[in-house]
């Protein structure tokens, strides 16, 4: 296997998605996942898929992951965030193509009713990721998520700190 410095970042987007109230959606890990049950909530995220765009990426994950359709956008981060997986998620089977994640952000108004969130009944047939939810001030999100993962969330809450306020 060669180096992780000369592997490439595998290309994803993220989802802030922000209530009425300023409040921003997050998801428990399902323990299926393997998350850390300390650090196992996350804002939706996941890969691009061959020829689409980042915000269709992003509007595709958003809705296998939590079958949420009324959003509208409010806004998309300037820069694309990376960041590198620790050496112990490094060598796990799913991750030694990649050497971290780089990431395209993007912050969707919530302008649905709540009964339309269905995390553990995911569309198409997807398995579900996360097995709890609730919204959460954005100030505590980066004390959420796994640590290696915790400057990408500081700079996703400062590139929408205005929308949350």
């Amino acid at each position: 296997m060669s180096p992780a410095s000369s592997r490439p970042y595998r290309p994803c987007v993220g989802v802030m998605l922000i209530n009425r109230a300023g409040l921003v959606w997050v998801g428990k890990r399902h323990p299926d996942t393997g998350s850390d049950e300390t650090y196992c909530w996350q804002m939706p995220q996941g890969g691009i898929d061959e020829g689409e765009t980042p915000l269709d990426a992003a509007r595709r994950e958003l809705f296998e992951e939590t079958s949420i359709r009324t959003t509208s956008l409010i806004a998309e981060a300037p820069n694309w965030i990376s960041y590198d997986y620790p050496p112990e998620v490094a060598r796990s089977g799913r991750t030694t193509r990649f050497r971290g994640q780089t990431q395209k952000w993007f912050a969707f108004r919530f302008e649905g009713n709540e009964a339309e969130i269905d995390i553990l009944n995911p569309p198409d047939g997807h398995k579900p990721e996360f097995c709890d939810w609730r919204w959460a001030r954005a100030c505590e999100l980066p004390g959420l998520i796994i640590p290696f993962k915790r400057a990408t969330y500081e700079a996703v809450v400062d590139a929408f700190a205005a929308l949350t306020a």
